[in-house]
Parts: structure tokens; C-alpha cells; sequence
């Protein structure tokens, strides 16, 4: 186990309207916002999505995604992390339980997320902390701590 200690600085919030992409707005405002380190809470309606729900063999390396797709609206939770990766761009990681009805999908959908009426986000900014995401051997940028 890794940790670091750091502190929350801004907060940003965001509205999202239909058809915005929701990974492009967090990370496009995240660059315009300077923020390079933060968590981000969602909640709202989403479509188009495109979910990775685990990998099709856990020891094949690099990873092969297993994907769960739907068009139509769904109700979202998530809750991710912004850190930049080793070119300094803040990307994000988010995971999340979407549904409509009985049809719960809980992962990470990072290939596509779109807003369907209104997708509220918070960003919280996260101060002194040295992390990135690097390129590691399952072919994922996974988050890499500098200090303790």
C-alpha cells in the first residue's frame, strides 16, 4: 500500500446539458481550470454509454475489455479521480452504477458517456499531492504516488 497526504482546494461544479460528452467536459474543463489533481462525484441521467465492466481474462496482459453498451437513457452515480498522466494532461477515472428499471451496469465507462436531460459533477481539487498516471504492462495508465 501507497499513500500521500495532501488538501482540497476549489470546487468546481458543472452542469451538464443533453448530448454533452461527459468525459470530454470534465477533462476540457479540467485543463482550461488548471486542475491537475481532484475526485469527481456525478449524479443524473446518461446515454450512449459504452461501459467497461472487467476484463475478458484477468491474467491476460495487456487488458481485453469487456464491454457493456446501451443507447438509452440511464440514471448514474459515479464518483472518480482526476490525476494528469506523464504528459501533464488531467485525465479521468470514474466508476459507476447506471440503470434504468432492473438493468443496473456498474463499471467504468470511460469509452463513451453522454448527457441525457441534465448530469450534475462536482470537482473537488486536490492540493500537494504528487501522483500521475503512468502506462503500465496491463496497457492502462494506472495512478503511480511520488512521495509518502
Amino acid at each position: 500500500m501507497e499513500y500521500t497526504i495532501g488538501t482540497i482546494g476549489r470546487c468546481i461544479v458543472m452542469r451538464l446539458h443533453e448530448d454533452d460528452h461527459v468525459y470530454e467536459c470534465i477533462e476540457t474543463t479540467a485543463q482550461k481550470e488548471q486542475l491537475s489533481h481532484g475526485v469527481v462525484l456525478m449524479i443524473g441521467g446518461v446515454k450512449n454509454g459504452k461501459v467497461v465492466v472487467g476484463p475478458k481474462d484477468q491474467n491476460q496482459r495487456p487488458l481485453d475489455p469487456v464491454l457493456k453498451n446501451f443507447s438509452d437513457a440511464h440514471e448514474i452515480a459515479g464518483i472518480g479521480t482526476i490525476f494528469p498522466n506523464e504528459k501533464g494532461v488531467p485525465l479521468l477515472h470514474m466508476h459507476a452504477t447506471m440503470g434504468k428499471g432492473d438493468s443496473p451496469i456498474t463499471g467504468c465507462p470511460r469509452q463513451g458517456l453522454d448527457c441525457w436531460l441534465v448530469t450534475e459533477i462536482v470537482i473537488l481539487e486536490l492540493k500537494g499531492i504528487d501522483a500521475a498516471r503512468v502506462r503500465e504492462e496491463s496497457g492502462m495508465e494506472l495512478l503511480k504516488l511520488f512521495t509518502q
